[in-house]
């Protein structure tokens, strides 16, 4: 199959007056789209759009109501004129583990035939709340590093203003992902970095669950992990911004890389 299981390494490193670093081993899943039946059928533990063990279900992504994933990336390829003539959509993001789960970030790739022409960084806060940051393959079709950039359109942490800007740098290929994205402040100075960075596995959910069974719990270890991190660095001496809740999802189309 396609979908993979990506067995990478996460890190998140702070910069300026409070240094901080926190880093955790994750077992994600790399779907692709035309194979949820697939997925599906081949294991008694791992459903779709339902419960399950472990599960992927759509609602986590794109419009996150009883919409599929592939209405939301057709409806805003569509938006952003963004052309292709065979749509493969893959996604890379934790499975939910007996029903729930948190992504910071969720990256779907968008593919005509076997050509990459988009991603989506679609990215949450613990409010739950999401906002999706579109890119466009320009005309440099043997790129196989992608850089890009955009502003900062999205409240993620309590300790981190609002401006600034992103600095994307994703490598793909068939044996790995390399994913870092770099804040930078208003004054070009870096404030955060955050990095995935994996080998695939050949998707099997026994071993899934085995990854799982060494981590256990781990989608709930991310929410405690993300607000035990947030309490060290309160006592760093870390900034609070305050700000009011984003009532919907939001969505920007960021230009080409």
């Amino acid at each position: 199959m396609n979908s993979k299981i990506l067995l990478s390494s996460i890190v998140h490193k702070r910069f300026g007056k409070i240094n901080h670093l926190f880093k955790y081993k994750v077992p994600s899943i790399f779907l692709d789209l035309d194979e949820l039946d697939k997925v599906k059928n081949n294991s008694y533990i791992f459903s779709i759009n339902s419960f399950n063990i472990l599960s992927f279900n759509e609602k986590d992504h794109g419009y996150r109501d009883n919409r599929k994933i592939r209405d939301y990336i057709i409806d805003h390829l569509k938006k952003y004129n963004i052309q292709y003539k065979k749509l493969k959509i893959k996604i890379l993001c934790f499975p939910r583990i007996l029903g729930y789960v948190f992504n910071p970030l969720s990256v779907i790739y968008c593919y005509d035939c076997d050509q990459l022409i988009s991603i989506f960084y679609e990215v949450k806060n613990t409010s739950n709340e999401q906002h999706t940051y579109v890119f466009v393959k320009g005309s440099n079709l043997e790129m196989n590093t992608l850089k890009h950039e955009c502003n900062k359109n999205f409240y993620v942490s309590p300790f981190i203003g609002m401006k600034g800007k992103y600095l994307f740098t994703n490598k793909l290929d068939q044996e790995k992902i390399n994913l870092i994205i770099d804040l930078y402040d208003t004054n070009n100075k870096k404030v955060l970095m955050a990095s995935q960075a994996g080998k695939f596995d050949e998707f099997k959910a026994i071993k899934l669950l085995k990854y799982n069974i060494i981590n256990p719990l781990f989608g709930f270890k991310v929410m405690v992990a993300i607000l035990f991190e947030a309490l060290r660095i309160v006592f760093k001496g870390g900034r609070y911004y305050a700000r009011k809740k984003k009532p919907i999802d939001t969505i920007s189309f960021e230009g080409n890389f």
